[in-house]
């Protein structure tokens, strides 16, 4: 009898508790009439200090570590799409209206490809399986098969100084710089989807945020950066640098996704931008003419091309400063490139110069210096690792 009575007010007691517990939860069922009870899953528990995944853009590949978004591009971890892909280095001289093919191995020239008036970069398409040659005074793209180096039939798209792909991949992103407009186009058929003008002159360069929600644009000639939002193809945001006459150049997110780095080739350094605040940049001297940024294959570093004194300065992402400066012997003007697969060699055009660079990573010592057509500058060395391109000369995650 004391048994029975005891186990009765047990579960009294237990649901007294239960229905104590669900009141003070929200205030009990009335204010979730439309929800099932326990029909929320407990919320899943990280491991300490570690990121919470990132909410992506719809369409595009996850972010595989969120505190860092260069983790695919690991050394030679290439994707099985490029993997049989010979390595080159493939230089658009824009006064040649020609691109210089190169084998890294070697340091020779093994083909000069003629192609459209004026080619500015040579960009890998998001699917990697195509470079295109912007030809901006030609108003066409010539595609080439990195497979067998061959040349196609070039594409009509009007001014493409530069070009780049929404991480979904459903769309190329030219930048029409005299035009000045942001067009989408179908990133295979390259027809129109739409033209978004600016208001700032001189669009050329840019990169995505770590969800790829919004991308970065630098106005050259008006010394202004834009904020776009990527699935409504608009500009969100616009802002003046706070320096007369800058000169904003190429873009790249920090490996944690926290900041743009923003080359100034007038301002004679890198602007450090908050994307998510868009509030007003700081800058970084790096060199005279600083002009492209390159991440090193460990993520630890990056290479600020400084085209006006013939330097590459060298920025460490943990420490927040620059930790080394790297001349080349017998000066020259280090534009645009890229680090080969392995990681080991920086390649960078030499814009003025007619001459390509290839610069030891691990010394700073210069290991060649090859001549090639007038006016080289977006080369592109490919393939390089990673899952899909975002455009320019190769930005990969």
């Amino acid at each position: 009898m004391r048994t029975t009575q005891a186990a009765r007010l047990l579960a009294a007691g237990a649901a007294l508790t239960a229905l104590t517990l669900l009141s003070a939860c929200g205030g009990g069922s009335r204010h979730h009439e439309d929800e099932a009870l326990a029909s929320k899953a407990p919320a899943p528990v990280r491991p300490k200090g570690k990121p919470a995944p990132v909410s992506v853009l719809p369409g595009m590949p996850p972010v595989e570590d969120p505190a860092d978004v260069y983790a695919a591009d690991r050394p030679n971890r290439l994707s099985p799409v490029v993997k049989d892909f010979p390595s080159r280095v493939y230089v658009p001289n824009t006064n040649s209206n020609t691109v210089t093919v190169i084998d890294p191995a070697t340091y020779r020239i093994l083909e000069t490809i003629p192609v459209g008036r004026q080619p500015q970069h040579v960009v890998p398409s998001w699917d990697l399986k195509t470079l295109w040659v912007n030809n901006d005074l030609g108003n066409s793209l010539t595609p080439i098969d990195p497979r067998t180096g061959r040349a196609g039939k070039p594409v009509d798209v009007h001014d493409p100084y530069n070009l780049y792909f929404t991480p979904d991949g459903k769309y190329a992103v030219v930048m029409a710089s005299m035009d000045r407009q942001l067009v989408f186009r179908d990133a295979h058929t390259m027809k129109v989807v739409k033209s978004v003008p600016v208001s700032c002159y001189g669009v050329n360069h840019a990169d995505f945020s770590v969800d790829g929600r919004y991308f970065i644009v630098s106005c050259e000639f008006s010394g202004e950066v834009l904020k776009v939002d990527t699935a409504r193809m608009k500009v969100v945001a616009q802002e003046k640098l706070p320096l007369r006459g800058a000169m904003p150049q190429d873009v790249k997110l920090s490996p944690d996704g926290k900041r743009f780095y923003i080359a100034d080739m007038a301002a004679d350094g890198v602007w450090v931008l908050d994307g998510d605040r868009f509030t007003r940049p700081e800058l970084l001297a790096t060199g005279k003419g600083a002009h492209g940024l390159y991440i090193s294959r460990d993520s630890r570093e990056m290479y600020i091309s400084n085209r006006g004194e013939g330097s590459i300065s060298i920025f460490d992402f943990a420490a927040g400063r620059l930790t080394r400066k790297w001349h080349l012997p017998g000066g020259g003007s280090p534009d645009m490139g890229g680090v080969s697969a392995d990681g080991k060699i920086l390649w960078l055009s030499g814009r003025y110069n007619s001459e390509v660079y290839a610069i030891d990573t691990r010394t700073g010592a210069e290991l060649a210096r090859i001549k090639v057509g007038s006016g080289p500058h977006g080369l592109a060395v490919y393939p390089q690792p990673g899952r899909y391109s975002l455009g320019h000369t190769g930005i990969f995650r």
